[in-house]
């Protein structure tokens, strides 16, 4: 047992070296940093109060089951982090490539992929894009940005691969969680309100 864990912790920091110094070049160097910055969880509070603001009946019903999708992301993240307590590989690891101001918090798992995952997989499952007399959905586009999301974390040097990867796990979970538990709930009390009006009127 000892000595998985001891070659899933080598090939962590490997795949972790590889992403932040083996891909290293000037153009992720610029657009790494801006990308990392739309997966913090703020980001999507602020994109999904603004589809609520100014979206339709379906677009604030899809905000509100993207907000439960986020907390309770947040909620497993920082219960983990702080079970956990890994610090970030900047801190333990020597020649890391760090590219942004961090702090020194927990690293295990990412909130920023846990966050994009869950936002990406609840917007991704409810609408779909019509080109052509097609429809396709956004779910699959939405995931491949929340995983460079991902991806940015590694490369500029703030969580290892396995943080990334579990956030992921987390994200998708819970953007499950709130589709198949709220999204039922939030239907039946539409429902009510719809034929309690109708029998007012």
């Amino acid at each position: 047992m000892n000595s998985l864990l001891s070659a899933l912790s080598y090939l962590n920091i490997l795949s972790f070296y590889f992403i932040n110094h083996g891909l290293d070049n000037r153009l992720f160097d610029i657009v790494m940093p801006f990308i990392t910055d739309f997966g913090s969880v703020l980001a999507w509070f602020l994109i999904l109060g603004l589809m609520f603001v100014f979206g339709d009946q379906k677009t604030r019903k899809i905000a509100f089951l993207g907000v439960m999708a986020l907390l309770i992301a947040n909620v497993v993240v920082y219960s983990l982090k702080f079970l956990v307590a890994e610090p970030r590989p900047f801190l333990t690891l020597a020649n890391v490539d760090l590219l942004v101001h961090a702090e020194e918090t927990y690293s295990f798992p990412s909130g920023h992929a846990a966050s994009s995952f869950a936002a990406a997989f609840v917007i991704g499952s409810k609408y779909k894009l019509n080109l052509k007399g097609k429809s396709y959905s956004l779910l699959y586009p939405l995931m491949i940005f929340a995983a460079v999301v991902g991806f940015s974390r590694i490369y500029i040097g703030v969580h290892y691969p396995y943080d990334v990867v579990v956030g992921a796990i987390i994200g998708i979970l819970s953007g499950y969680f709130a589709l198949k538990f709220w999204n039922n709930n939030l239907t039946e009390k539409i429902s009510r309100i719809n034929i309690k009006y109708r029998l007012k009127t």
